[in-house]
Order: structure tokens, then C-alpha cells, then sequence
């Protein structure tokens, strides 16, 4: 790894010699250049050039449609071993048998892991932004389950995917035998389903990088460009940002495989840089996604998981409903919904809420109904203004290359 650092500071080394003799055009106006066409795309937004950034978004579709459309042309054999494995299992899976009650087994697993596995991606994927998948979907979850097993006093209700609704099972569970290690094991398949989810998405980052090297071609990709530009000025860094991005770095290149291990076994925005980095270093593909995965589905997860349930255990969650009634003036006010909320959950989870249900849980309900719809809109925003801005980038790139050969 620092064979291949060395070989990439003689490599600027040499650029910037060729530059010096006049064979590049002067850096400080290509970075002008840069940082103005940088600039003109970041103002193509769905709330500032409306029709623009829908016309680049559908150019920008149909281009990646054409490119995967090549892709897919120039592999037939893949392809039509995969249309032959797809129309086997649709057969399988429509033609009565004996096997039906194992194929019905594998569609439910398979549905519940496609699940949890789609969300981790999409919280880490960068598609413009991560869509917070844990704390709109994940965490809400390990919370319901943690509540109900107080509630229950027993964990052995439904396995996942669960009904519409948790029941309390006929059964009366004693007070004291769910234990935090108990609800660690139940929300366990769906815990690490998400973390594996997280680790693919970490994946394009790295390969982005690592094809980058090996061409030694530009990569269409702004973060890989401040990731050169730092790895240039590095000395010179002073903000916390870029000393925070350079320690990074220096870890996932210095340590190998523990580094990777560390950067991913805790909440880390900057892990996309690791990623980066080790593409960018060649570091071999398993070193990178074991640790990736390792980090991200095991142990962030259970850490994750430990502080969800310890927060919404039965005497945390009255702690926290008695210091909000506590507050002067506005408390008695503030509490009683998040009471009557309670009240309702307990109620369905021992299958009574036909009773009617309180106004807490209507307005707790419809706020939180809320703001995963806002989340999920702005999720899809993003991804039209990062396609649109992809888009706008070609452009600028034809335009600059014709601009070069005049």
C-alpha cells in the first residue's frame, strides 16, 4: 500500500514538472474552471431551475437506461441464464406440489431479508443523500419490539415479519424474565440484514476509486476530486474537516484491514472516504468488504441496537414520560399524549384497541406519519437534482473537450 502511494507522488510529481514546461494549461485556471462549472451545477435544483433539472433528470435517465442497455447487449450468456433461472423459479413457484410449503417458507425469508437488506442500501448507498432508513424504519422497530416485551413480559410472540400488529401470546409471561440479551435476539435478523444492506452500499465508492486508478482516467466523480486535491494539500490542512478527512485516510492506508474495521464499528459520516481511500490504494476487494461488514453488520449494530432498547426499557420510557410532566407550565400538557399513546400501544398489543382509540395517538401517529413522507420526498428530490447535476457535467465536459480540439 505505500509501494502504491509512493508510485502516486512520483506520478504528480511528474505532472506537475510537465506543467511547469508548458505542456499543461496553467492549474490555477483549470481550477477556476472547475470550481465555476462545480458552482453553475450546484444551482440546478428542482427549487431554484425547475424545468431544467426535469429535462437534464430525463436526459439523464435515458443515458444510464442506454448504458445498461450496452451492458446488458454485450452479456447475453449472463442474461439468458438468468431469464432461464427466473422462468424456472416462476414455474416452481405457480405449479402445485408437495414443495409448495417450502417454497412459501423461502418467499417469506426471502421477502423479510430483500427487505431489510434494500433499506441498509439505501441509507448508505449516496444517491444525493442516504435516505435515514434506521431511524424512520430500523429503529422504530428494535422500539416496538423493546415495548412490547415489557409489555408482554416475553418475546415469544410472532417471528418475523410480524402481522400488521404485535399480540401479547395467550400465555402471561413473569415480571423480570425478558432480559436485554433476549431482545437482542429477537430484532437480531433484522439488525443484520440492514448492516449488510449498509456494507453493499458502501461498495460504489470503492470500485469507483479503484477503476480510477487502474485506467488512471479522471472518474466523473466529485467526492474521488476533492479526495486528490486533499491528498495534495495535505500538509497544509487547517479546519477540522480536512484534518478529520486526512485521519481517516491515514488510518484505512496505515492500519489495512483494523482501520477499515474501526472506521466502520461506529457512526462515521466520513466512511465514504474510507472507501475512497482504499480504492484509490488498491487495497484487495475482501479486505475491504470483510472489515465493511464485519464493522458495519455485527458490531455498529449491536451497539446501535443496545442503546434503541435501553432507551425504550419499560423504566427509562416512564422516567422520561415523568420528566416531561415535570416541565413548568407546558408539561402536564406535553405529557399527556405521549400517556395516552402508551395507553393505546398496551392495548394493542393485548389485542383491545377495537375500544377506540385516544386523540395522543392520532397526533403522535399522524406527526410521525409525516415525517417519514417528508424524509422519503426529500430522498427522491435529491436523486433527481444529483442526476440532473450529473447530467450537466457531461455537458460541460463536451463542451470543454471541444473547446481543447479548436
Amino acid at each position: 500500500m505505500a509501494e502504491n502511494g509512493k508510485n502516486c507522488d512520483q506520478r504528480r510529481v511528474a505532472m506537475s514538472k510537465e506543467q511547469h514546461n508548458g505542456s499543461f494549461p496553467d492549474p490555477s485556471s483549470v481550477h477556476e474552471k472547475k470550481r465555476r462549472d462545480r458552482e453553475e451545477r450546484q444551482n440546478i435544483v428542482l427549487w431554484r431551475q425547475p424545468l431544467t433539472t426535469l429535462q437534464y433528470f430525463s436526459l439523464e435517465t435515458l443515458v444510464v437506461l442506454k448504458e445498461w442497455t450496452s451492458k446488458l447487449w454485450h452479456r447475453q450468456s449472463i442474461v439468458l441464464t438468468s431469464l432461464l433461472l427466473l422462468a424456472v423459479l416462476i414455474a416452481t413457484y405457480y405449479v402445485e406440489g408437495a414443495h409448495q410449503q417450502y417454497v412459501q417458507r423461502i418467499e417469506k425469508q426471502f421477502l423479510l431479508y430483500a427487505y431489510w437488506i434494500g433499506l441498509g442500501i439505501l441509507s448508505s448507498v449516496g444517491l444525493g443523500t442516504g435516505l435515514h432508513t434506521f431511524l424512520l424504519y430500523l429503529g422504530p422497530h428494535i422500539a416496538s419490539v423493546t415495548l412490547a416485551a415489557y409489555e408482554c413480559n416475553s418475546v415469544n410472540f410472532p417471528e418475523p415479519p410480524y402481522p400488521d400488529q404485535i399480540i401479547c401470546p395467550d400465555e402471561e409471561g413473569t415480571e423480570g424474565t425478558v432480559s436485554l440479551w433476549s431482545i437482542i435476539s429477537k430484532v437480531r435478523i433484522e439488525a443484520c440484514m440492514w448492516g449488510i444492506g449498509t456494507a453493499i452500499g458502501e461498495l460504489p465508492p470503492y470500485f469507483m476509486a479503484r477503476a480510477a486508478r487502474l485506467s488512471g482516467t479522471e472518474p466523473d466523480d466529485e467526492e474521488y476530486q476533492e479526495f486528490e486535491e486533499m491528498l495534495e494539500h495535505a500538509e497544509g490542512a487547517q479546519d477540522f474537516a480536512s484534518r478529520a478527512k486526512l485521519a481517516v485516510q491515514n488510518l484505512v492506508q496505515k492500519v489495512g484491514f483494523f482501520g477499515i474495521l474501526a472506521c466502520a464499528s461506529i457512526p462515521n459520516p466520513l466512511f465514504d472516504l474510507a472507501g475512497i481511500t482504499c480504492g484509490h490504494f488498491l487495497v484487495p476487494f475482501w479486505t475491504f468488504f470483510g472489515a465493511t461488514l464485519i464493522g458495519k453488520a455485527i458490531i455498529k449494530m449491536h451497539i446501535q441496537k443496545i442503546f434503541v432498547i435501553i432507551t425504550f426499557s419499560k423504566h427509562i420510557v416512564e422516567q422520561m414520560v415523568a420528566f416531561i410532566g415535570a416541565v413548568p407550565g407546558i408539561g402536564p400538557s406535553l405529557q399527556k399524549p405521549f400517556q395516552e399513546y402508551l395507553e393505546a400501544q398496551r392495548q394493542k398489543l393485548h389485542h383491545r384497541s377495537e375500544v377506540g382509540s385516544p386523540q395522543g395517538e392520532n397526533w403522535l401517529s399522524w406527526m410521525f406519519e409525516k415525517l417519514v413522507v417528508v424524509m422519503v420526498c426529500y430522498f427522491i428530490l435529491s436523486i433527481i437534482n444529483s442526476m440532473a447535476q450529473s447530467y450537466a457535467k457531461r455537458v460541460q465536459q463536451r463542451l470543454n473537450s471541444e473547446e481543447k480540439t479548436k
